[in-house]
């Protein structure tokens, strides 16, 4: 909106013409976005603590969480909002895959808003049944990806990292490998937000990962010189991605431990699956693995540990799942274990980043 009443001046005052450009707007997006999280935080805080919207802790975690009861929570609105208002006045709402971008953000957004309020409304940790939110999400992903095979034009192919113009075409199968790749990493972002700012660090910089992809995969010189998959439009995703990781660090100000507020489910869903929807879109959805390893892990680490529970008998691999939660119970301080996961996450991007070249 704002980027089409600005660029439209520039025929009269030469210097809006720099609104063409997505790298620009994409600075702006973030600057935006980590603004209205910072200014709108304090305010959403005071709010959550008047509603006595407050997070119910589970009674078989660990027992130093116990303190944590209380803490505002649904702080995820905070992000969402920033996030979305960002990119609906920079972005160039004609991109098709914008829109599929906020669809599946608002899509998730509102089932972990539902999840949330359920446990607001029960003052209980259930929330949602499993089967009914698994429901949910396999639904809206499953527009999304219907709506995604309707762009004009779209492939549905996948890059194989490391390798030259490897592409698998997956054709009619592509559908259920976009579903179970939003959903996966719906979830697996959900597992990992356990801990203070544990999550919130490695979706800001997935999302400044995906930005840069997406912005190479939709300038066409930059895509053959890569040798990556070219992508027209999926350019216009950087804006999206940039004011996500501003959100994010945004977010992060009042979520960093001790935490002021937490996320909810209203936040760690829609992050997870906005960033497999942009990896989908710019055909990098296997390089996932690799930029959102730690949510990889922590999922991996809980279905290995049900796994196991049910075959042995009742023996567990970890002393507690997900997997943050067993370096607690060994002795870990939550803010050691919060900062090497972040790091990991920023070993693991790099690495994503140099399958860009190393082919």
């Amino acid at each position: 909106m704002l980027y089409y009443a600005l660029y439209s001046l520039h025929t009269t005052y030469g210097a809006f013409n720099v609104f063409r450009y997505i790298t620009f707007r994409t600075l702006l997006a973030a600057l935006m976005s980590l603004t209205i999280s910072l200014l709108l935080g304090p305010m959403l805080i005071r709010r959550l603590t008047e509603k006595s919207i407050g997070q119910p802790i589970r009674d078989d975690g660990p027992e130093r969480h116990q303190v944590k009861a209380g803490t505002p929570t649904m702080g995820g609105t905070l992000i969402l909002f920033s996030l979305i208002l960002a990119t609906l006045l920079l972005a160039d709402l004609r991109n098709p895959y914008i829109w599929l971008v906020i669809l599946v953000t608002v899509g998730f957004g509102a089932i972990g808003f539902v999840d949330d309020f359920r446990k607001y409304r029960l003052g209980s940790s259930a929330g949602l049944a499993a089967r009914h939110k698994f429901l949910c999400q396999c639904l809206v992903a499953s527009a999304a990806a219907a709506l995604l095979f309707a762009v004009p034009g779209f492939e549905p192919t996948v890059a194989v990292p490391f390798f030259k113009n490897v592409n698998i075409d997956l054709g009619p199968l592509y559908f259920l490998f976009a579903v179970i790749v939003i959903v996966g990493a719906s979830n697996a972002v959900n597992l990992t937000d356990g801990l203070d700012g544990l999550a919130i660090g490695p979706v800001m910089i997935a999302a400044g990962t995906y930005g840069l992809f997406a912005y190479v995969s939709g300038h066409v010189k930059l895509a053959q010189y890569l040798q990556i998959p070219y992508v027209a439009g999926s350019g216009e995703l950087a804006v999206f991605c940039g004011a996500l990781a501003a959100a994010a660090l945004g977010f992060l100000w009042f979520n960093a431990y001790p935490a002021q507020m937490f996320m909810g489910d209203v936040g760690s869903l829609p992050l997870g699956a906005a960033i497999a929807m942009v990896a989908l879109v710019t055909k990098h959805s296997l390089v996932l693995i690799l930029v959102g390893a730690i949510f990889v892990v922590e999922a991996l680490s809980v279905i290995l540990q049900v796994g196991y529970f049910k075959w042995s008998g009742g023996k567990r691999i970890f002393r507690m799942a997900p997997i943050h939660h067993h370096y607690e119970l060994k002795g870990w301080p939550e803010p050691q274990i919060i900062v090497r996961f972040w790091i990991i996450s920023i070993i693991c991007a790099i690495l994503a980043l140099s399958t860009l070249k190393l082919r």
